[in-house]
This record gives structure tokens, sequence and C-alpha cells, in this order.
């Protein structure tokens, strides 16, 4: 196995969810979110400090599998991020679902109404599915 990060993005319009795996890639963690604007410089910044060896991006899909409206800006910051950290693999991870589910724990830890209305929050947590999701995906192979 790899020593390194994985590091999974909620890519959004507005922002990005970001969540990050311990150096043995076995527990997903959420790391915030950030200004989609800022999000290639506070990508080079966190690269600068710790070992990344995959990106994950969500790959949102409708329910018939067809993808999502913002799928097209996806594929235009990938190919961004593929110019910007040529030496890191990107994967993709489908994710149906995540805001649901991330409103659902949310619900279910006991995070009171008013913080739930925090988008950025919501946007932590799905991104932390996303990852999490992409570790069991990958790790029974």
């Amino acid at each position: 196995m790899s020593e390194g990060r994985i590091l999974a993005l909620d890519y959004g319009e507005k922002r990005t969810g970001m969540a990050v795996t311990d150096p043995l890639q076995m527990i997903a963690s959420g790391m915030g979110t950030v200004p989609t604007q800022d999000l290639i410089k506070t990508l080079h910044a966190y690269v600068s400090e710790e070992a990344v060896t995959i990106f994950v991006v969500g790959e949102p899909k409708q329910r018939d599998n067809t993808p999502s409206d913002i799928e097209a800006e996806i594929l235009k910051f990938i190919r961004k991020l593929e110019q910007e950290f040529p030496g890191i693999r990107i994967e993709r991870q489908d994710e149906r679902y995540t805001s649901k589910l991330a409103m659902h724990s949310l619900v279910e830890s006991g995070v009171k109404k008013k913080k739930r209305q925090d988008k950025a929050l919501l946007d932590e947590v799905s991104a932390t599915l996303i990852l999490q999701a992409y570790l069991d995906r990958t790790k029974t192979k």
C-alpha cells in the first residue's frame, strides 16, 4: 500500500467540500470547505505540506445514470487539476445521494437544525462520504 493521503473533493460552483485520509489511507476525515475559486491555491498549499497520492473527485449523476449539469464544469476542473498536479492520480467516485446521506448523518448525530442549514458543513460531510465510499470500493479489491 502506498504511503500518502487520499484527498476527496465534493466540487461545487461556489464552494468545494474537502476530506482526506490519514497517511495509511484507512480513515476519512472532513477538512472543511473552500471557495471554489480558491481551490487550486488551497490544494497547492496542502500538497506542499502533506504527501497526497490520489485526488478523488465526486461524480454527480442523475437517477437514470446520466451526468448532472455540473459535470462539464467538473471535467474542466479535472483538466486543470491534471496540469497543476501531474504526479497525483485522479479518480472519480459516484456521489449520488451523498447530500441526502450527509443531512441524515447530521440529523442522527444530533446537530441542531440551524447548524444543519450551513451548506459548507453539508459539503464537508458529503466529501467525507465520497471519500469513505471510495475507500470501501477500492479496499475490497
